[in-house]
């Protein structure tokens, strides 16, 4: 398989999610949070990342998500008394949903559409938390050169906080014939190739843009942070999953894999 560069990778995985943004709206899913939304204390954050930005400290904070989807995790930052959320994402059609849920909430957080390789500079040295939630990283051909961009967007004391799939969890294959057997290499170079809208749960049989899912192991994750000027204070291993329900197989096992992590890195 010839590889993408950086770029074409880059702007395929923005048309992948375009194009797959109407399947995330025809859902349950989608109609229950329109309606949860308009509480003021509407929160979809589990109880380890809401842990975590509460030991962070988000209360009063200027916090900016990075690869934030439809908006539905910004708008629970204000749960924990964030004072201004800004989302950003490349997808424009993502984007139109999270702004959707914003006019449901008595909150107003800001939506920019950008690659968060060419963030706008308005957006350097602004925030105290930039968070990074499942399935953002590995969308990055590059990690190490995605980290020093999060890390563009934090004051001096700011803290990056990342809860992530466990790249571990990237040997194994759920749908194969032996689910527990790894499948591939810890470190595989090449990426994942999907020519399938994205979804969640399930497979959707119609075209779409191809995305490419990449690989990075937690050395690399780590360099990475520490080569952007960050210095890691926090870093946990989790066996709960917090992955598509496929994934759910790999919790409770007498030899029990890492399913996800949370990492927190300070700006020096």
């Amino acid at each position: 398989m010839e590889m993408p560069t950086k770029e074409k990778a880059i702007a395929s995985n923005r048309d992948a999610w375009n194009d797959s943004a109407p399947h995330h709206k025809d859902t349950p899913e989608w109609q229950a949070c329109l309606s949860a939304v308009s509480q003021g204390d509407f929160s979809c954050l589990d109880d380890t990342l809401s842990g975590l930005l509460q030991q962070v400290g988000v209360d009063g904070k200027d916090v900016v998500q990075l690869g934030c989807n439809n908006g539905r995790e910004s708008l629970s930052l204000f749960a924990l008394g964030a004072r201004r959320v800004v989302g950003v994402d490349q997808s424009q059609a993502f984007l139109d949903q999270a702004r959707e849920l914003a006019s449901r909430s008595p909150h107003e957080p800001e939506f920019i559409e950008a690659d968060i390789h060419h963030l706008p500079t308005e957006l350097h040295q602004r925030f105290d938390v930039a968070l990074i939630t499942i399935g953002v990283l590995n969308w990055m051909p590059d990690i190490s050169e995605f980290l020093r961009h999060a890390a563009q967007t934090l004051k001096p004391g700011g803290a990056l906080v990342v809860y992530e799939t466990h790249p571990f969890l990237e040997m194994f294959d759920p749908e194969s014939a032996d689910p527990y057997r790894p499948d591939s290499s810890y470190f595989r170079s090449e990426p994942f190739v999907q020519s399938q809208p994205i979804v969640y749960e399930g497979k959707v049989e119609q075209p779409a843009s191809a995305s490419y899912w990449f690989v990075h192991t937690l050395g690399a994750i780590f360099t990475g942070a520490v080569e952007a000027g960050l210095q890691i204070s926090h870093f946990k291993e989790y066996p709960h999953s917090n992955r598509e329900e496929l994934y759910d197989r790999y919790q409770q096992q007498k030899a029990q894999l890492p399913l996800c992590y949370t990492l927190v890195a300070v700006k020096r």
